[in-house]
């Protein structure tokens, strides 16, 4: 992903890459030497290339486990971020950062690369038309053979990949769910540890109904890597193949036509170059992205519930995942301008709204 994103910000015209910060500095050189850049800052402190380079903004592109103290340095220091999903491992420590960036002043945005994508939009605009929605449904079935960790590791479709549609759907509805109930298993031909397959059912607040149903071992007739969706309303129905423009079909009562000029404004740019974009506009006009870090902990705290649930097999409320989150993450900060922003809050639902 750090070479994805060395590509997207050198071709972007809003951005410079002024440096590159990586433990491994052999691998931070060789990553420029192989795209052709040179007077790039590199080094193993992400402070100390910072001020070096004169940076006014970070991207971090590290692994999950390090996106709380690399966000944690870098809007401390000033300097706002553009961070890779999941916010963080866990709610609490995503808690956390959203108080952090509070502290700071600094924005924190999420990069939810499955939001950018031209079809999606109009698959925004063509539900916005649909009048009231009941239910919305994802299919998602693909077989990668990754090796490595992602074969072995506990959850591996709900926690690695899920949350890209269960942040769609937040997309879609402009609306957070208050529960959800989930089921996982594991095919006996599967080739993961760990169950790699589920179906979980979301409850909106809005009293629409969210139906995902994967699989990461589903040979033949694979999806898209958006999945296959389906949403009904009051005045039709639309679906969406996850790569070309949704098929809408309304019904004698449908309510107006979507509204065409309610398009995402980085709707020409796709996955993480759209998310760049947004992040870029945000900066410069000071409107909220869609991935900001309050709003975003919403679609982490979906994958931890139905994780929850998996393991207990009985529905699991949002709010319950987001207090038992907020009171770890008050026992655990160990910031003390951060724990005093986390004290503040009437509740941790009433601050990520």
């Amino acid at each position: 992903m750090g070479k994805n994103w060395i590509r997207v910000l050198s071709a972007s015209p809003d951005v410079e890459l002024v440096g590159l910060v990586d433990l491994n500095l052999a691998a931070a050189e060789s990553a420029l030497t192989d795209a052709g850049l040179s007077g790039v800052s590199t080094g193993t402190s992400l402070s100390t290339v910072a001020a070096a380079s004169g940076a006014q903004a970070v991207v971090n592109v590290t692994v999950p486990a390090a996106h709380h103290p690399v966000n944690v340095e870098a809007l401390i220091a000033g300097l706002p971020v553009l961070c890779e999903k999941p916010v963080a491992p866990t709610v609490a420590l995503g808690l956390s950062l959203a108080a952090t960036a509070e502290v700071s002043g600094q924005l924190l945005m999420i990069s939810q690369s499955r939001r950018y994508y031209r079809t999606l939009a109009e698959l925004k605009r063509q539900v916005a038309s649909l009048g009231e929605v009941g239910i919305v449904t994802t299919d998602f079935f693909k077989a990668p053979h990754f090796g490595g960790f992602r074969e072995e590791m506990e959850h591996v479709l709900l926690v690695d990949m899920a949350i890209h549609a269960f942040d769609v759907v937040r997309y879609l509805l402009d609306d957070d769910p208050v529960s959800v109930y989930c089921e996982e298993f594991n095919p006996s031909w599967s080739w993961y540890a760990a169950d790699a397959a589920a179906t979980a059912i979301f409850e909106f607040s809005g009293g629409t109904r969210y139906v995902y149903t994967g699989n990461w071992c589903a040979d033949g007739l694979e999806t898209s890597w958006n999945g296959s969706w389906r949403v009904n309303g009051a005045g039709g129905s639309a679906t969406w193949d996850g790569t070309n423009s949704p098929v809408v079909e309304r019904t004698a009562t449908a309510g107006a036509a979507a509204d065409r000029s309610a398009v995402a404004a980085n709707a020409e740019a796709e996955e993480i170059a759209g998310a760049l974009a947004e992040f870029v506009q945000a900066l410069r006009t000071g409107r909220t992205p869609s991935g900001e870090v309050h709003s975003n902990v919403q679609s982490l705290a979906m994958v931890e519930a139905a994780v929850r649930s998996a393991e207990t097999g009985q529905r699991v409320r949002i709010d319950e995942v987001l207090e038992s989150a907020y009171r770890a993450a008050l026992a655990g900060e160990r910031r003390p301008d951060v724990k005093a922003a986390l004290a503040g809050w009437d509740s941790p639902l009433g601050q990520l709204a």
